[in-house]
């Protein structure tokens, strides 16, 4: 679901700009977007409110990352709801994207390696896998992990 539908609750706001700026900390030539799906009645049925979706794009075909720009999923324990203070964080998908779709996927599952047609460069695979470890200390549900993470 686009992060800006479910930015409902103070928690849930900061913990989306946080992975955002987490992520930019890293990339800072990533440019974030909050509603990468599309409002129709198609994208709607498909909707998950356990799945905060936001992308990040790059200005340009980024050899590196071999993709123009990243989609991330963060799985979330349950749906957000103001009552239940910050998301716990369950896992992170990232996929790299260009105009021909999907070119890479990685998942915080198994090894947390890439999969995919054309992989990042190992030195970004590194770094993606860092912000991915980043962002379970920041969205961890224990109050003083969140405190030592900021």
């Amino acid at each position: 679901m686009n992060a800006a539908d479910l930015a409902r609750s103070p928690e849930m706001a900061r913990a989306i700009a946080s992975a955002a700026g987490l992520f930019r900390r890293h990339f800072p030539d990533a440019k974030a977007n909050l509603t990468p799906w599309r409002d129709d009645p198609v994208t709607r049925h498909f909707e998950e409110e356990e799945s905060v979706d936001l992308a990040f794009h790059f200005p340009g075909w980024s050899p590196r990352l071999q993709c123009r720009s990243l989609l991330m999923q963060l799985r979330l324990a349950a749906a957000p709801a103001p009552e239940q203070g910050p998301p716990r964080l369950l896992g992170v998908v990232l996929s790299g994207m260009t105009f021909q779709g999907e070119q890479w996927r990685l998942a915080t599952v198994g090894d947390w390696c890439p999969s995919g047609p054309n992989l990042p460069q190992s030195d970004v695979v590194e770094k993606l896998q860092q912000v991915c470890r980043e962002l379970f200390t920041l969205l961890a549900r224990d109050p003083d992990q969140q405190e030592q993470a900021a």
